[in-house]
């Protein structure tokens, strides 16, 4: 199938991403099957037909880790309970919407998870946090699809700006200045820590996003 998509659908790519145009759902969830088995580390989005297949590249990596790890320590800090979801593939067929968030977390829905290891998507919300870094103009409009998935906040960060998309009754994100899942977190705060990633090393930066979380309390 894969051969015969290669053979049929017009590609564009660059260095770390492949769009394909006119693919059906089928295709979209045979590749997904082929991935898992292969072991291969791509991440695919998949939007009404649209898919794009990347390659992470090292930065977005790193980008991407250091926003989740500030989350991670704000939320301990804090004595938040979240479940940690990662780069789980969510998508649903009746949208025709799919992808893999960089980094996601259940937050305010975190004690519906608990301790499970297993979510049934039919009755499970989605995770309340995604993170997004996406460093190039990719073809499908991510925000799209994460509005089609339902996943209520979103941080996005293009290696310059970041900002925080809030999902309105419409099925529409609007741009706001504080997260959602944690209100004390404004997208200049993740900024300034983010803008420092060239300048000390993690873990002392992640020592300055605890001390910073704590003193909030005070």
């Amino acid at each position: 199938m894969t051969v015969e998509l290669r053979e049929e659908v017009e590609l564009k790519s660059d260095e770390n991403h492949i769009v394909l145009e006119d693919v059906s759902w089928e295709t979209y969830e045979s590749l997904l099957h082929d991935f898992v088995v292969s072991g291969r580390c791509k991440r695919i989005t998949y939007n009404d037909g649209t898919m794009v297949i990347v390659s992470p590249l090292f930065k977005h990596e790193r980008w991407k880790k250091l926003l989740a790890r500030c989350v991670e320590a704000i939320t301990d800090e804090r004595e938040i309970d979240i479940v940690s979801a990662g780069s789980t593939t969510w998508r649903k067929k009746r949208k025709k919407k799919g992808l893999e968030p960089d980094e996601c977390f259940y937050i305010q829905n975190a004690a519906k998870i608990g301790c499970r290891m297993e979510l049934d998507l039919k009755k499970d919300p989605p995770p309340d946090l995604a993170i997004e870094v996406d460093l190039r103009p990719y073809l499908v409009n991510k925000l799209d699809v994460y509005a089609g998935l339902g996943i209520p906040e979103v941080w996005c960060f293009d290696g310059l700006d970041l900002e925080i998309f809030a999902l309105q009754k419409e099925r529409s994100y609007l741009k706001v200045k504080n997260s959602l899942a944690l209100p004390f977190v404004s997208a200049n705060d993740l900024k300034r820590f983010l803008d420092r990633i060239t300048e000390v090393k993690e873990r002392a930066l992640l020592i300055e996003v605890r001390k910073w979380a704590r003193e909030l309390k005070s």
